[in-house]
């Protein structure tokens, strides 16, 4: 009796183990990207709308160069010098404002997050953190204690306080006067534990809260309960940072606050796998008297040569300018969408929230927006949810995406919700 080939998601299940996530009921299987293009193994080609990772495009062939001609080169860690790593955080952190001028290069946002924890640690001498109750800064064990898509075992960590994360839907909140307020109480209850008060980490446009509609100025009273505290501020701009937001190369600088540690990672080479943590000169001397860190394979010359790449696309293709007035382009077609269950529309700069809820105006239609995503997956376009419940369909293309792309996004999404079924 012969057996039945085995399938790739058997295989994964085999050799990865359980429970591995994948995007989409049917997961796609792909085998090439270029650009804002991905194909798959049959040949079908995908319009990405989703993954910021590609920051300035699949396979961008300057990038593809630059890791090559590096490797061929040299590839070493920080305990020796090189100039590369130098040049590039000075290069990078001539992009910043605030007294931000020194960096740990990382590989990832986990590993860079998990430091600006420690950091304020090592400024405050205390380990009491905030976070919002509906976010995700990575996957080490300690930012995990602040990421909320599952919790930790055994609970969280007493030293961690997650406050109600903005919700312009719900609960709106124009000055921030509302969730200052829960800012205030939670530092109070830190202050009055064994722990005390060490920092605040958020994502400046609240990207994994579902992008509610904030506006600049909207931290400054949450910012300033948290430096009355002696608090350090750090701006997690994994997702809004190096240009997407269009209108400032940054989203703190968006939203106008000064952060004394901003944290970044994979858009910042292309996908090569790169993070770091950049820091004003006093908060970075305190971590470095109290911690011995050192990164292997952070700051080696190849990830510096693909970050350097990717900072000169950003500039030379004109991708901040592009993210710009691309954003308003579908901001106002996403607006101009008609459906009995959309809600909301909402943007911060190249990244898009359409949330989308029940006939009682605020249950979340959950089942409707994971039906939505999988038919226009069908269609060739890339897209996901996000929000507390996944009621919001999460638009995020990498920086080259055109009116063009976006004209037929929008087509085939506005077509996709006049054929696609409402639940009763």
């Amino acid at each position: 009796m012969m057996t039945a080939p085995e399938t790739m998601t058997e295989r994964r299940a085999r050799l990865m183990g359980p429970n591995v996530p994948t995007f989409y009921r049917s997961p796609v299987h792909l085998v090439r990207g270029q650009g804002v293009w991905l194909w798959d193994a049959a040949g079908k080609r995908y319009l990405d709308c989703y993954n910021n990772v590609p920051h300035v495009g699949h396979c961008h062939p300057r990038v593809v160069q630059a890791i090559a001609d590096q490797a061929a080169v040299l590839n070493t860690h920080t305990r020796y010098h090189h100039d590369l790593v130098l040049d590039y955080i000075e290069r990078l952190t001539g992009r910043l404002g605030h007294g931000i001028s020194q960096a740990i290069m990382v590989c990832t946002g986990s590993e860079a997050n998990d430091i600006a924890l420690r950091m304020a640690q090592a400024v405050t001498g205390k380990t009491g953190i905030i976070a919002t109750d509906n976010t995700y800064h990575g996957n080490t064990m300690a930012v995990s204690q602040l990421s909320t898509r599952r919790p930790p075992i055994g609970g969280r960590w007493p030293n961690v306080r997650l406050v109600p994360a903005p919700d312009s839907l719900r609960t709106p909140d124009p000055d921030g006067a509302i969730f200052a307020g829960h800012v205030a109480r939670a530092i109070a209850e830190l202050e009055a534990s064994d722990y005390g008060f060490s920092g605040m980490l958020l994502c400046p446009v609240f990207a994994n809260e579902g992008i509610p509609t904030v506006t600049q100025g909207f931290l400054d009273l949450a910012v300033a309960a948290v430096r009355a505290a002696g608090g350090v501020v750090i701006a997690d701009e994994v997702q809004p940072g190096f240009g997407r937001a269009g209108s400032h190369f940054w989203g703190h600088d968006m939203l106008g606050f000064a952060p004394d540690v901003v944290t970044v990672g994979k858009p910042m080479a292309n996908g090569h796998p790169v993070g770091a943590v950049l820091a004003r000169p006093a908060v970075m001397a305190a971590f470095r008297d109290l911690f011995g860190y050192f990164n292997t394979f952070g700051g080696n010359p190849v990830s510096a040569a693909a970050c350097m790449t990717t900072l000169s696309v950003i500039e030379d293709e004109g991708l901040m300018e592009n993210a710009a007035a691309v954003s308003h382009y579908v901001t106002d077609r996403l607006k101009a969408l008609r459906h009995p269950l959309l809600v909301e529309v909402r943007s911060a700069g190249m990244s898009f929230a359409a949330e989308f809820v029940k006939e009682d105006g605020t249950t979340p239609a959950s089942d409707f927006v994971a039906d939505l995503v999988e038919a226009m997956v069908a269609r060739g376009f890339l897209m996901n949810r996000i929000g507390r419940h996944g009621q919001c369909l999460k638009i995020r293309p990498p920086m080259p995406f055109s009116v063009e792309n976006a004209d037929s996004l929008l087509d085939n999404l506005e077509d996709t919700l006049l054929t696609l079924q409402v639940p009763a």
